[in-house]
């Protein structure tokens, strides 16, 4: 397989003739991807990176996945206004684990390698940690094009958040990377991990960038730290409904990247419904995509409540706080979250929309409450 298949879907291969003189070396290639461990899914667009990375695994090649569990103290703001949010050591691992158990459905575990990051930056004494801020000036670190925004809006940079391209920089240089994978909005750090290795005395990585699949918002990268996304072991219900809810103009752009394929030429219903149908079908089955299917059209198109309802038995009480029992049991996030629900006409009895907070008993005895588009629950009596 040429350059030329292996990074048909890249937007950045730099710098130009690297990728060709790295594979000219005659051995296999360490191609280095890093991993946010805040949250356990792997989204369709990580997912994509993973697709394309799996080729150069059929040529082989191997990939070290960096599962950035101590810059994840430090916190990533690429493309952000703020920082992300610290997590406890051991919700981070486990969600490393969970996220490995998802990328083996992609990538082949025998060319992979995972690797932690606070294996050798737990490490860095003083010293070493000074000789590593020496590579790069705080001019150079505010070229990027996050940290420029907000010094301009004198909106708070952290000293830890300027630290953050060093040591992803680092972890090139401990694996001694050989190409470096990530999105568009990487190519600040990416590009710096050259820098760093020249410094220590290595080949500078190969950098490679591919696109950024939007998120459900239509606005923003699918993100786990944004949660516009949709997970790869999502069920085909909650998968195809998502899928759903993207604003038209995404169709050529999902179908792209989630697919491989051009976008068909018919209205923008039918291209979603397929769209939606054909992921369903890549990370579940056939059968799951048409159930998903059947699902959506009866319950968001038709609005009626689908042919298998859960069920759970209604709390003590007469009336019912209607706020807590969406939570309680209809998995609403809030009771004010419950509260804007049913002011907006989203909360329903049995078909018939309810505006008031508390609700007699037996109106709700046997009865099928709806909340929003997909949620749904019969309640019996106690």
């Amino acid at each position: 397989m040429g350059i030329a298949e292996l990074t048909r879907n890249a937007v950045d291969v730099l710098p130009e003739g690297a990728l060709d003189a790295k594979l000219k070396l005659g051995r296999p290639l360490r191609i280095k991807l890093g991993v946010d461990p805040t949250s356990p899914d792997l989204h369709l667009g990580f997912a994509y990176a993973l697709e394309n990375l799996r080729a150069f695994q059929g040529e082989g090649h191997e990939i070290v996945l960096i599962v950035g569990d101590y810059t994840a103290r430090i916190g990533d703001p690429s493309g952000r206004s703020a920082e992300r949010p610290v997590l406890p050591g051991e919700v981070l691992d486990a969600n490393a684990q969970e996220f490995e158990r998802q990328a083996y459905r992609i990538i082949d575990p025998a060319r992979t390698q995972v690797r932690f990051n606070g294996e050798w930056l737990g490490k860095l004494s003083y010293e070493e940690t000074v000789r590593l801020c020496r590579t790069m000036t705080v001019a150079r670190l505010l070229e990027r094009d996050d940290f420029a925004k907000r010094f301009a809006a004198h909106a708070p940079i952290s000293l830890s958040e300027l630290l953050y391209p060093l040591m992803q920089a680092y972890d090139s240089v401990a694996i001694e990377a050989d190409i470096e994978v990530g999105g568009t909005d990487q190519l600040y750090n990416l590009l710096a991990g050259r820098d760093v290795m020249e410094h220590y005395g290595l080949e500078p990585q190969v950098v490679v960038t591919y696109p950024l699949l939007i998120g459900l918002d239509g606005e923003e990268k699918m993100s786990k730290s944004k949660g516009n996304y949709i997970a790869v072991q999502d069920p085909p219900d909650d998968m195809f409904g998502k899928v759903m809810s993207i604003p038209d103009d995404l169709l050529d752009q999902w179908w792209s990247i989630c697919l491989q394929q051009a976008a068909p030429q018919t209205d923008p219903m039918t291209s979603k419904l397929a769209l939606a149908r054909g992921i369903v079908e890549k990370w579940h089955d056939t059968g799951g995509a048409a159930r998903a299917e059947e699902h959506f059209t009866r319950v968001v198109r038709r609005h009626e409540a689908p042919e298998e309802v859960p069920e759970a038995a209604l709390p003590d009480g007469d009336p019912i706080h209607l706020p807590a029992l969406l939570v309680d049991t209809l998995g609403v996030g809030s009771t004010s979250e419950a509260r804007r629900l049913i002011a907006q006409g989203g909360v329903k009895v049995d078909g018939a929309q309810v505006t008031d907070m508390d609700v007699p008993r037996r109106r709700l005895e046997g009865a099928v409450v709806q909340a929003g588009k997909r949620r749904f629950m019969r309640f019996r009596a106690a």
